[in-house]
């Protein structure tokens, strides 16, 4: 199985969400996501009192192409976007340490950098949210 759970505000410097390009490149972000085809997932571009934010769900019964579709567009937003800030809260019985099996890992997106965190509120999945 392979689990996750994302939300991302879309801002091109920690100052302003646009600094000059922001429109052409909510359009190259949108043709990004326009291309991501999962069958029991989703991802999507929201417009929210004035910001963008990336919402990003699935359920999928293990690991595939999601999971690459996944950490490539993570990987472009920041890039893309360095003011960017975010979480994506993912879980998958063959995930490689951290967090390994029964455990959520959280990537934390902050200034153009991706970072790993262990997550404190729904691990380990035994007990906490699971018998």
């Amino acid at each position: 199985m392979y689990e996750f759970h994302g939300w991302f505000g879309v801002a091109e410097s920690s100052e302003e969400s646009n600094a000059g390009s922001l429109d052409s490149g909510i359009v190259e972000l949108r043709t990004r996501i326009d291309e991501i085809k999962w069958e029991t997932g989703e991802v999507s571009l929201k417009l929210h009192n004035g910001e963008f934010f990336v919402l990003a769900n699935g359920l999928m019964n293990r690991r595939r192409d999601e999971a690459a579709d996944l950490d490539g567009l993570l990987h472009y937003i920041a890039s893309r976007f360095p003011g960017s800030w975010g979480i994506l809260y993912e879980r998958s019985s063959d995930m490689d340490v951290p967090p390994g099996q029964g455990a959520f890992r959280v990537r934390v997106l902050a200034r153009g950098e991706v970072s790993v965190r262990l997550d404190p509120f729904l691990s380990p999945v035994r007990p906490i949210i699971e018998d």
